[in-house]
Formats: structure tokens, sequence, C-alpha cells
């Protein structure tokens, strides 16, 4: 892991201003950050355009990489679909125009056993795929923001059927720990469909017993073996970004700069 590929996801610190939420993820060492949409659309609902926010971010010295909010639909009643999907990809183009390229995306499920689930699924994220193909985002599916998708293995099966370029999946190192995700699933055919990262580490409670946001520590001050994952991820040729994303809340209690400074310094023994 180098300096260049850190981020912020901004979910991790308090509510405050958007302007000063950036200076501060600046003056605490990130030059890149991961956005809450909602914080964006917030931010636009009193007045604010695209340009102004895109303007914060050159002022602060920032660079958007992605962003998430929202799940596709893959099962839900065909009006339902239609609105969360179309949700996704306006998702897609506010990305896009904020300067990122990694949308991060949870599923639904079904709600009664189909034959084959994972093909469907596969079929709408590839649908939505193609609708934004031209903004450059690529949607990665997050294993375990999901009744139904619980392991990187059927996420990745979920990317690798979508037979989109810009299809892939959130690696997110707490639901690595939390669901039955193993090492060995860390193989180079699913690694090259790792687009981006969520890192973070997690209380020494057995996993079955964990919660997975609100059990989050610090990278360094889990259980762990955050070096053993890092080094698998790049020896099969990640080179994405890592975004530090934290449900602490002794961190949402510290001011902004604080706490993302305590986020930065925790990444740095990780890098080269």
């Amino acid at each position: 892991m180098r300096h260049s590929q850190l981020a912020i996801n901004s979910i991790s610190t308090q509510d405050v201003d958007l302007e000063i939420r950036l200076h501060d993820y600046r003056r605490a060492g990130f030059e890149k950050v991961e956005f809450s949409l909602a914080q964006i659309k917030n931010k636009m609902a009193v007045g604010f355009s695209l340009e102004q926010i895109k303007k914060m971010l050159r002022q602060s010295g920032l660079t958007c990489i992605g962003g998430f909010e929202s799940t596709i639909s893959c099962f839900g009643e065909s009006r339902q679909r239609i609105f969360h999907n179309q949700q996704i990809i306006q998702n897609a183009n506010m990305v896009a125009e904020l300067g990122g390229s990694i949308l991060v995306v949870g599923t639904d499920g079904p709600s009664k056993k189909i034959s084959d689930p994972l093909k469907q699924m596969s079929e709408v994220v590839a649908e939505v795929a193609h609708k934004v193909e031209d903004t450059g985002v690529t949607i990665c599916i997050e294993f375990n923001w999901s009744p139904f998708v619980k392991s990187l293995r059927t996420a990745a099966e979920i990317a690798r059927g979508s037979e989109m370029s810009n299809v892939g999946v959130l690696f997110d190192t707490a639901h690595y720990y939390c669901t039955p995700t193993k090492f060995d699933q860390l193989s180079i055919e699913n690694v090259s469909l790792i687009k981006h990262v969520h890192i973070n580490d997690m209380k020494d409670i057995p996993a079955e017993f964990c919660d997975h946001n609100r059990d989050r520590v610090l990278p360094g001050q889990g259980c762990l073996d955050l070096s053993s994952i890092l080094n698998r991820l790049e020896l099969h040729g990640y080179c994405g970004h890592f975004s530090i994303e934290m449900f602490s809340q002794r961190l949402w209690d510290l001011p902004t700069e604080d706490a993302a400074k305590e986020m930065y310094e925790s990444l740095l023994p990780f890098c080269l």
C-alpha cells in the first residue's frame, strides 16, 4: 500500500459543513476522499451546485475517488426496481462529475426461492452498468451490504457473470472478518474483480458475534492480519485505493481534523 492510494470515506467523521470537512481531511494528511453521496445531496439541497462543490474540492486540495449511497434492486417489483436503479444511474453521473470513478452499491435479495438468483443479479447489474458505461464509473458490489450476498465469492460471481468491464467488487476488511469469506477466496481470479477496498480493523470478538460496523477499530488496533491481506491483494495485482471507513462513536465525537488525523496515522505503518 502506498501513500498515494490512501483515502478517507466521509461517513467516518462527524456531520459538519462540507467545506470544513474537506479542509480538515487535507490538513490531516489525506489527498483523496470517498463521499457518502447523501452529504453531497444535502449540500445541494440548501442551494449549492455541483460546480460549487467541485470548486470546494479544488480549493481544499482533495480529489474525489468515488462514493456510495444505495442498493441495486434486482428482485423488487418493476416500479421499485426502476426507481432504485435510476438512482444508481444518477449517482454514477454525480460521481463522474465530481471526478470519481467508483460507485459502491449494495444489493437486495429474492423474497422467495428462485432457481438461479445470481444469474438474475448479474443480468440486472449488467443492465445498469451498460447505462453508465460512458461515465467511466465502475459499479462495485459490496458483499454484506445485502440480505443475500454475504461473501467475496458470491459478489465476484455476480460481477463475473455480468460480463461488464465496469462492474467489480468492493472488498471491506470488516466484512471479510464477519462473513464466510476466507483467505483462500483472495485468489487471482477474485482479486482481479476487486476494484476498491475499504480498510479497517476489528475488535477481537468471535466473528459471529461481531457487529460489522460498530466493532470496527483503527488499523493496527484489532485482530486482523491486515499486512497479509494487503500483501495478497497486491500480489494478485490490486492497485486501486484503500479508503478507511469507520463507524466509531468515539471518532464521530472528535473534531473532524483530529479524527481524520488519527485515521491517517493508523494507515501509515502499512504503507511502503
